[in-house]
């Protein structure tokens, strides 16, 4: 699994209920998968979360490779019927 600095030393730090293994369980199983203007990949998945074992929509946006795991957080606004 590649990340960036910014992963490992600020979206780790900063939401420490998130581990780098349910980002991979995101990127290998998405509900759903969009390209941004400037490249890079947003993917929405379905995890549990650690702090309580619900189940929540995790958002994990990587490098234009597809591979490369920059940012990740919950999102409470995500709707399947969006395009």
């Amino acid at each position: 699994m590649k990340t960036t600095r910014y992963f490992e030393e600020q979206v780790l730090r900063k939401r420490p209920y998130l581990s780098a293994t349910q980002c991979v369980m995101v990127l290998a199983s998405p509900l759903r998968r969009d390209i941004q203007p400037d490249g890079r990949i947003r993917w929405w998945g379905q995890v549990s979360d650690m702090r309580d074992g619900t189940v929540r929509i995790l958002r994990v946006v990587t490098l234009d490779d597809g591979e490369t795991i920059h940012n990740a957080f919950f999102d409470r606004g995500y709707r399947e019927d969006s395009p």
